[in-house]
Order: structure tokens, then C-alpha cells, then sequence
């Protein structure tokens, strides 16, 4: 295969993304879950906010990934302000779940 070839027939990965069904509907759903933590920001304190990822989100249910047990602790405290700042912004979350990451060690 030729270097003009390749070159002319190579896809972007946003591109690649766009052709694929599949790709662009987790595309959307990992654009959605930046942006709830993004809403929930303001309701977080911030000592924790850099403790707390964005996880999955499917069938209503959003994830968090938290750094360990005692901010989980927290968050499950602050779950019913979390859902109400999600509400306000239109978000379709019934539910949120939160996850301790463990690290590789």
C-alpha cells in the first residue's frame, strides 16, 4: 500500500468515532457524565473535588469513582444535593452510584 493511499483514506479519530453507531453513542454517554460532575461541582467541597472522577453512566444510573472509603462517606451524605443539582440541569440520572477505586499496587 502506497504512502498516497494510506494517507487519503485515513480517518480522524473523532471521524472514526462519528461513522460508528456504537462509538458515538459511548462518545455521548462519556460527554455526559463529564458533564453531571461538572453541574455537581458547586455542591461538592472542595477538598473533595479532586478526589472525585466521573464514572459510567447507563440506564439512569451515574457512577462516581472516588479515591477511597472515606470520601465515598462523604458523598453518600451529599447524594440527596447531587440529585437535585442534577435535576436543576435536566439531567435523566434516577440514580447515583459510587465506587472506591483501588489502586494498582
Amino acid at each position: 500500500m502506497n504512502a498516497a493511499f494510506r494517507t487519503s483514506t485515513m480517518l480522524s479519530l473523532e471521524q472514526a468515532v462519528g461513522a460508528s453507531p456504537s462509538l458515538a453513542a459511548l462518545q455521548q454517554r462519556v460527554q455526559n457524565s463529564q458533564r453531571y460532575l461538572e453541574w455537581v461541582a458547586p455542591v461538592l467541597p472542595a477538598a473533595l473535588r479532586s478526589q472525585i472522577k466521573a464514572g459510567p453512566t447507563q440506564d439512569g444510573e451515574w457512577c462516581l469513582l472516588v479515591a477511597n472509603a472515606s470520601v465515598s462517606a462523604k458523598l453518600r451524605q451529599l447524594l440527596p444535593a447531587l440529585m437535585v443539582a442534577l435535576s436543576e440541569n435536566g439531567a435523566q440520572v434516577t440514580a447515583i452510584r459510587i465506587k472506591v477505586q483501588t489502586s494498582s499496587r
